[in-house]
């Protein structure tokens, strides 16, 4: 949940029906009030394993940091972690779910763990065709994916900006390419950008409003394709099951805590 100290505390929830508009990022929108590019912080929770938080923000957009999740696991990792006595709940996919526009495509799979296959095709020669697959288990997350920065091609800056948007986009919160180039170079990963994608990917799947069990693919979407797979799942109910794995002790269910009083929950 989000709540903007600016507006009284007013409340938005990270669930779907609050989805505003997504084309370079993912926003939330409840009564007028809004939540800008919310997917790095949701992803970081995610791969945190972060079932119970409350961001505090005093405007309408989180900030980019670096262009990663990594900023955010660190201020996890700074305000700290509890289990929780409630098993965690989970959405387990009991049959196959897919999309398709064009050449883009996304779908989910049954399973019983959380993965994600994710595809890229850009006709630049940094980028190329990528593919990676990563398990969300073992602290994968962390170690594979929640560095991958964010990027943009320095052509479509400008465009973008006339439009409102990317106002707040620099070298040093983005991977910026030329049109056969690298501005800002090294890359973190070879295959960085790929890695991002499931970054992206990663944090609009959040908005289910659980974690989930499935096998997810992913070709050539974006933000637009992976809410609108959130919208289409929650609405088709035959297609899945609410489950706990209480057996399973890493599984509990986790919330942030105030360091400074370890027995209160950051609400």
């Amino acid at each position: 949940m989000f709540r903007r100290t600016d507006l009284d505390g007013f409340e938005v929830e990270a669930v779907s029906r609050n989805v505003a508009r997504v084309s370079y990022a993912t926003s939330l929108m409840k009564r007028g009030v809004l939540i800008s590019t919310t997917e790095h912080v949701l992803s970081a929770f995610v791969g945190m394993g972060i079932d119970n938080a409350i961001v505090e923000l005093d405007n309408l957009e989180l900030p980019i940091l670096d262009g990663s999740a990594q900023p955010f696991v660190e201020l996890i990792r700074c305000a700290g972690i509890r289990k929780q006595r409630r098993p965690r709940t989970f959405l387990k996919v009991l049959r196959p779910l897919e999309l398709r526009e064009g050449n883009k495509f996304i779908g989910l799979y049954p399973a019983d763990h959380y993965s994600v296959s994710y595809t890229i095709d850009f006709p630049h020669r940094l980028i190329g065709r990528e593919s990676r697959t990563l398990e969300l288990t073992n602290g994968h997350y962390i170690a594979e994916i929640a560095s991958a920065r964010t990027f943009g091609f320095l052509h479509e800056a400008e465009v973008m900006r006339q439009q409102g948007l990317i106002r707040g986009a620099s070298e040093q919160n983005a991977i910026v390419l030329t049109r056969d180039g690298l501005v800002n170079p090294p890359l973190r990963y070879p295959d960085e950008f790929v890695r991002h994608k499931i970054l992206d990917l990663i944090g609009d799947l959040a908005l289910i409003g659980r974690r989930i069990l499935a096998n997810v693919v992913a070709d050539r979407a974006g933000h637009a394709m992976h809410t609108a797979l959130v919208s289409r799942l929650l609405r088709d109910q035959a297609s899945w099951e609410e489950v706990t794995l209480a057996e399973q002790k890493d599984d509990d269910a986790t919330t942030l805590v105030d360091p400074e009083h370890p027995s209160v929950p950051l609400q």
